[in-house]
């Protein structure tokens, strides 16, 4: 595998010398015109201070990756565009509309985007051989928008957590090789726990290298029946439910005692679990058989976690942040999906937060765990 240099000089080359140039002269063309002429990116203020905003939950697909699973495609039910699917905005996931992009970064005050793949995206059907291929495309075309757009995407890698050995190599190369600063997961894999001792080595990867896996979930399968109808439960509920069961193995199956030092990020204001995380705490006293003791409380454990802001109101986040505490949440929008298009009014307007806590959740804190330069 080739080290980042190596790959960041193989970029330069392919795009004429301008990858360290953040944003080449005709991206920021293509901005202007976008933008009305204007050019201009709303500046986020805090006490009249500006502040450096970073978003954790954005995503993207990478339509190359086609070609490595179209074969598959009939049997398993694939798109050829995975981002032709979900509503809201699916032509902002393509890179090929990055000028649209960052038009709305700007109009909605976001500084920098950690990108990561659109859930669609995964294909953990995939054998080692395939998924290895599949990964390097999908990881290098983020690290090439990325050098492209230095003071505007981070990324946050794939892997093939299916196989988890590779899944640790990948991550470390992403890391070491790609510039990336930490990487995506879902919710379960093929239907197993991400508390699964199989996993251990991924974990004991991403706890040596102090990178931050985002947890996204891919809806609640066990789930589909019961969600049909209207309301799009499968999402409304099945998403933020699989983050929820997810987030309570890890707990009580030991994962967060094995590897302390891991810095978990969760979608969409970590579920369900914060809101009700009590319950946790009290199952040892009916049922001590089926609530063997772990470390600390369960809702401890939430403390050493980071979880977006995507819980809608003002009282939400309030809650989020008694519950697990504010240095503990990051900005968070689903880009492009259009849950909301005021994500750091959502923010700024949340009136129980003081100055401190309101800077740390725009950027302080997202920019510490990216190693962002604020």
């Amino acid at each position: 595998m080739s080290t980042r240099r190596e790959f960041l000089k193989g970029l330069a080359n392919a795009t004429g010398g301008i990858v360290f140039l953040s944003c080449g002269l005709a991206e920021a063309a293509a901005r202007l015109a976008q933008s009305g002429g204007t050019g201009r990116r709303r500046e986020v203020r805090v006490s009249g201070r500006r502040v450096k905003t970073v978003d954790i939950h954005c995503h993207c697909t990478i339509p190359e990756v086609w070609d490595l699973v179209k074969d598959q495609a009939e049997r398993r039910n694939l798109r050829p565009d995975p981002g032709s699917g979900p509503p809201g905005n699916p032509e902002l996931l393509p890179f090929s509309n990055v000028a649209e992009r960052l038009r709305l970064m700007d109009e909605w005050g976001i500084d920098v985007q950690a990108i990561s793949l659109y859930p669609g995206a995964f294909y953990n059907w995939a054998e080692p051989d395939r998924a290895r291929q599949i990964i390097q495309l999908q990881n290098e075309k983020i690290a090439e928008m990325c050098a492209r757009h230095a003071d505007r995407f981070v990324g946050l890698a794939a892997v093939a957590l299916q196989h988890p050995d590779l899944a640790a190599e990948q991550l470390q190369h992403a890391i070491k090789n790609l510039g990336m600063r930490g990487c995506q997961i879902q919710g379960s894999v093929n239907g197993e726990e991400l508390a699964s001792p199989r996993f251990h080595p991924f974990w004991a990867k991403a706890e040596e290298l102090g990178c931050v896996v985002f947890i996204h979930p891919s809806g609640f399968p066990e789930g589909q029946r019961r969600f049909q109808g209207n309301g799009w439960l499968v999402n409304v509920i099945g998403n933020p439910l699989e983050t929820t069961v997810a987030l309570s193995h890890l707990i009580f199956e030991g994962t967060l005692d094995r590897f302390p030092g891991l810095k978990i990020c969760a979608a969409h204001g970590g579920g369900f679990l914060p809101s009700y995380s009590g319950r946790s705490d009290r199952c040892f006293l009916p049922n001590p058989q089926e609530c063997k003791p772990v470390k600390k409380n369960p809702s401890e454990y939430l403390k050493q976690m980071y979880f977006d802001s995507l819980v809608f109101t003002s009282e939400g986040l309030r809650h989020l942040a008694a519950e697990v505490g504010a240095s503990q949440i990051v900005l968070g929008t689903d880009f492009p999906f259009g849950w909301e298009s005021g994500p750091a009014d959502h923010i700024l307007k949340t009136p129980t937060l003081t100055d401190t806590e309101r800077e740390a959740m725009l950027g302080g804190t997202a920019a510490r765990l990216l190693r962002i330069g604020i």
